[in-house]
């Protein structure tokens, strides 16, 4: 654990610099590290999410930010690619390397302002973080699509926080099917591995049986409305 929360100390110092430098004033800080660091999220995040504001030039945004990023840590991937813009880069004298991954050509999103912080420094960042209720359709339609165990973490984690479900029948039961197929493994070692000990115990025992239990609530409503 005390890796994770050196890299969680990382990406606070991440977006300190990114806020002297401007660049916050462009993003909307997304992703399970925005949940962690604006919401407690129970599970560490390894990458910093964005999404570029609309009418921002990305040319713009990728070139003040590698030549920044540079003068302060090693650089070992960059691309201004055509729907996002990464950016993978290390602290001199350290061998875990942190990702910023920057999302461009949406818009309409739900943010509010928030202050991003940790337990292990005392550094806070005020950011654009997008809404708990958006994180719930991007959190949907991340597991949809990836169908990685995270997401289905920090879908629970939104339900716990009293965000209300809201998918169609159809989509509920594809995200019944998804943590049903959810292996022993999946739960001791790929989710086991960025959570605390105590979090661990408790998920390789009840799984995901809290979202469970609301999804099929909510498909029980819509049976008979």
């Amino acid at each position: 654990m005390q890796e994770l929360q050196n890299l969680e100390i990382f990406e606070i110092e991440t977006l300190d610099f990114l806020n002297s430098i401007k660049i916050l004033d462009h993003l909307y800080f997304g992703g399970g590290t925005m949940l962690r660091l604006c919401h407690n999220l129970n599970r560490y995040s390894t990458d910093l999410d964005f999404w570029l504001k609309e009418n921002i030039d990305s040319k713009i945004i990728f070139k003040k930010l590698k030549l920044s990023l540079s003068q302060r840590y090693k650089i070992t991937d960059s691309a201004n690619k055509r729907n996002t813009i990464l950016f993978q880069f290390r602290k001199e004298g350290t061998r875990r390397s942190l990702k910023i991954e920057i999302r461009k050509g949406q818009s309409n999103f739900e943010w509010e302002r928030k202050i991003a912080f940790s337990r292990f420094t005392n550094l806070q960042v005020k950011v654009r973080a997008l809404t708990l209720e958006q994180m719930l359709k991007n959190k949907i339609e991340a597991l949809l699509s990836r169908k990685i165990i995270r997401d289905a973490f920090d879908l629970q984690f939104l339900i716990m926080r009293g965000v209300e479900l809201k998918a169609d029948a159809s989509t509920l039961t594809k995200i019944l099917q998804i943590l049903d197929g959810f292996k022993t493994r999946d739960f001791k070692v790929t989710l086991g591995s960025v959570l605390d000990e105590s979090d661990r115990t408790f998920y390789s025992e009840n799984r995901f049986n809290l979202l469970k239990e609301e999804i099929n609530a909510t498909l029980t409503k819509m049976k008979f409305k």
